[in-house]
């Protein structure tokens, strides 16, 4: 990376440090940049401040607005790949497809001889290793590894059953409208006065933060015996 001016190489820099500064007051969540966590927030809150000037809809970022203009209103692809007539809306899919080209797999799996050609598929792949089945099936509580079998699952086994409204800020699944706000009012609302952790010096102004936060202490075992290394968890 080079740059003629040096508050961007100041800011790419911070693109390579583990610093994150800037903490969500509404979850864990810390940041690299006030802008990044200032997404974020209106992400929570559900603010939408960059508003298309051809439709009713509105965006949290300025990104995601140029990338709505472009799929809906412009058709503009301004990435060209130089190798064949491949053209992107997003930088990122432009990358993803020259390695296409180059055969470059440049996220190595450390336990085995799998490569991606983007991060998502290893992160995707790595679930293979940990057995961790994170996607669950709000219908039946059946887990999978994968968002995709999951959803196959709901559609093969529940049919018209599936829950309709996915709550935008967790995975939770609800049947109807009305179900879904009390969700977000009980679990996702701002409360004023912080709830504090009774294992640690954590407090939340979010319930699920909360209750997310209260898992990480559900297998800790703080009491030691004086007379051998025995710990327990009571």
């Amino acid at each position: 990376f080079t740059s003629v001016k040096f508050s961007s190489l100041k800011h790419h820099l911070k693109t390579h440090s583990d610093e994150k500064p800037h903490v969500c007051h509404l979850c864990p969540k810390a940041f690299r940049t006030a802008t990044l966590l200032h997404n974020h927030v209106n992400a929570h809150t559900g603010n939408k401040p960059h508003k298309c000037s051809e439709c009713d809809t509105a965006f949290v970022t300025r990104g995601e607005l140029s990338r709505h203009r472009r799929y809906k209103h412009t058709l503009e692809k301004p990435f060209k790949c130089t190798i064949c007539e491949y053209s992107s809306v997003e930088a990122s899919k432009m990358r993803r497809h020259v390695r296409s080209h180059t055969g470059e797999r440049p996220y190595p799996c450390h336990l085995c001889s799998y490569a991606s050609k983007d991060a998502y598929k290893l992160k995707r792949h790595m679930l293979t290793h940990t057995g961790e089945k994170r996607y669950e099936c709000y219908v039946c509580q059946a887990r999978f590894t994968q968002s995709g079998t999951m959803k196959i699952h709901m559609l093969q086994k529940h049919g018209e059953n599936v829950p309709k409204h996915q709550c935008p800020h967790c995975s939770t699944f609800l049947s109807r409208k009305s179900d879904l706000g009390v969700h977000l009012r009980n679990l996702h609302s701002y409360m004023e006065e912080a709830v504090k952790c009774r294992d640690c010096e954590a407090a939340f102004h979010e319930r699920y933060a909360f209750l997310q936060h209260r898992k990480t202490h559900r297998n800790e075992k703080k009491f030691t015996c004086a007379q051998c290394s025995c710990t327990c968890n009571q």
